[in-house]
């Protein structure tokens, strides 16, 4: 076996890795300046009820409607 094995997708990854590290920080940054702006409360994002339930892809059921009672 070669000793090089691996080696280009050893450089793939680090490279991927190093590139989504990288879109973090710009995007903390401008989270930063936004907050700093007042355009964005301080503070993680606080995600509804609805938008949890469709990240996860749960469908929300209609409530079942009271049956009418036969007297």
């Amino acid at each position: 076996m070669p000793e090089t094995f691996g080696k280009r997708q050893r450089q793939d990854v680090k490279a991927r890795k190093a590139a989504a590290a990288e879109a973090r920080r710009v995007a903390r940054a401008q989270r930063r300046k936004d907050r700093e702006a007042g355009l964005i409360e301080p503070g993680p994002p606080v995600a509804t009820q609805e938008e949890i339930d469709e990240a996860l892809g749960i469908a929300s059921a209609p409530e079942p409607a009271p049956a009418a009672s036969e007297e």
